[in-house]
């Protein structure tokens, strides 16, 4: 095969599918079409004539990619026919998007992400536990997308402080906070010690890291906190950081929080992982991003995503509502929370509690930035979702029915009174429908490397799996999008969450068709597991 360095080659402008210019293209990309030609007419798949677009050679060219048994055979020019072939003229083929905080983890979650361009959803925040029994369960039930996940310090600290050793689940994490000693306790020697040799089990049983949710618990220990570092940074996994604090004030204010974690990545050189920089920062985003910027350039190992709302997500029961100063610690009323089911925003201190004494596991929405009337709050979203180097991921939260309870079921369309949350179903297509197509803050390959590369490459080093993901090479894995530029569009919103975005015209997973010309197909399970090796086997 032949290799070009640069070629006269034909690429829609960033804006317009029909147009062509003079391209470069980045060596180790053939385009050749004598030498290029392949023949894939006894089996596998062509996606001809789209705009490639892949971050990770700098490619943004019309191109031909060609699969064969779940893998990428070649990326080029006029590579033949196959056994199948995807006409993609006029769209643009890249890289599946990689979700790298996906909290669905079921069926119907899957599906809504799979038409928002996502090919693999993790559960990285949070994570499970136990892992293994959590991995043999999706392989048993067949999953849609690609899969996986950390292993959970909550519930680690849950079992080895209250005795509880319920699996991990919306309901049960709900259920856990009616005790508070794991919340607000700092952990004893023996605790600690319970604590460590759950995450390590969770680890051996090929866990991706381990997402410490240290909002939910504020009170653990900072000599509990550097052991569970010490023990990621001994087993080269990164940790998945809900930061403790979120505050715009002192004491306990994001920045501190911030600090902390920056700390902790400078004193056991664990890489720290910013999940949901966004909501974590509040309306100091500013400040806080100044403190990460200079930590990365002294070169600590910390990474940062974001998702491209102002509002978030959690249970009832989490810890930061129930504070007394609430009001005047995040400059929001209580009626800045919502619940989900019914659309409720609650009137004061007093109903709030009482909510969360009877339903603790229901989803609610938290409004902290008003990005639709207010200049600064969008300019503060922006910080997050543009930061240099920074994943978009969704916090994709379960889908949950008016009875309050997370559905599960195989329904599609999913039921009219599924709720979520709009990043949910719209993250990524929102995402590249404002950031990249209408404000133009950034390229097309620019938007796609953050979508999709830059998440494979934070996990390139300790989960093996992901090193064939996020890009479109010979030899990586064939999750593959193929979208309508123009047309791409997150059709979700806080009156009507279970839209699916519109614009993904097909989906490979695993080199399997999920999507073909829009249309779902119900009957495949394509997601395979991304998983470290595990201990043992």
């Amino acid at each position: 095969m032949t290799s070009l360095s640069s070629l006269p080659f034909e690429l829609p402008c960033e804006h317009d599918a029909s147009a062509s210019v003079e391209v470069v293209v980045p060596p180790g990309i053939c385009l050749d079409a004598n030498s290029a030609r392949r023949n894939f007419d006894m089996s596998g798949l062509v996606i001809s004539g789209g705009r490639v677009v892949d971050p990770a050679s700098g490619m943004d060219a019309i191109g031909d990619v060609a699969v064969v048994d779940g893998r990428i055979a070649a990326v080029g020019a006029s590579l033949g026919s196959a056994e199948r072939t995807i006409d993609a003229t006029g769209l643009v083929v890249a890289p599946g998007f990689i979700d790298l905080h996906a909290h669905g983890q079921s069926l119907p979650a899957d599906r809504m992400q799979a038409f928002d361009g996502v090919t693999t959803t993790l559960d990285l925040e949070a994570g499970v536990l136990p892992v293994g029994s959590w991995y043999e369960r999706q392989a048993r039930k067949g999953r849609v997308l690609n899969y996986g996940a950390a292993t959970n310090w909550a519930f680690a600290r849950i079992g080895a402080m209250t005795g509880s050793n319920a699996e991990s689940s919306l309901e049960a994490f709900g259920n856990a906070m009616r005790d508070r000693r794991w919340m607000d306790n700092v952990a004893s020697d023996a605790e600690v010690a319970g604590i460590l040799e759950r995450l390590s089990r969770g680890l051996n049983e090929g866990g991706i890291g381990i997402g410490i949710l240290n909002a939910y618990a504020p009170g653990a220990g900072v000599q509990e906190l550097t052991a569970v570092c010490q023990l990621a940074a001994a087993q080269d996994v990164p940790t998945f950081t809900h930061v403790a604090y979120m505050s715009r004030i002192d004491p306990e204010s994001a920045a501190e929080a911030y600090i902390r974690l920056i700390g902790y990545a400078g004193a056991t050189g664990a890489h720290m992982h910013i999940c949901h920089f966004n909501s974590s920062s509040k309306t100091d985003v500013e400040r806080c991003r100044v403190l990460i910027a200079k930590a990365q350039a002294q070169g600590l190992p910390i990474t940062v995503e974001a998702y491209p709302y102002g509002t978030g997500s959690t249970v009832l029961a989490a810890a930061f509502f129930s504070d007394p100063e609430f009001v005047e610690r995040n400059g929001t009323g209580y009626d800045s929370v919502q619940r989900v089911t019914d659309g409720h925003r609650f009137s004061d201190r007093e109903e709030l509690l009482k909510a969360q004494a009877e339903e603790p596991s229901s989803l609610v929405l938290w409004h902290i930035l008003d990005t639709e009337n207010n200049a600064h709050h969008r300019d503060l979203l922006d910080m997050s979702v543009l930061y240099p180097g920074g994943a978009i991921a969704s916090d994709a939260m379960p889908w949950t029915t008016s009875d309050g309870k997370t559905y599960t079921g195989d329904a599609w369309p999913l039921p009219d009174d599924a709720t979520s949350h709009p990043r949910s179903a719209g993250c990524f297509t929102k995402f590249i429908r404002e950031w990249v197509r209408e404000r133009k803050t950034v390229s097309l390959l620019e938007g796609v490397r953050k979508c999709a590369l830059i998440p494979a490459e934070i996990l390139s080093q300790s989960t093996p799996a992901m090193r064939a993901k996020g890009r479109l090479a010979k030899d990586a894995d064939a999750d593959i999008v193929v979208f309508d530029y123009e047309k791409l569009s997150d059709r979700a919103t806080f009156t009507a969450m279970n839209r699916p975005s519109e614009g993904v015209r097909h989906l490979i997973v695993s080199g399997q068709p999920l999507i073909t010309d829009g249309v779902l197909d119900v009957a495949v399970r394509p997601g395979r597991p991304v998983r470290r090796p595990v201990v043992g086997s």
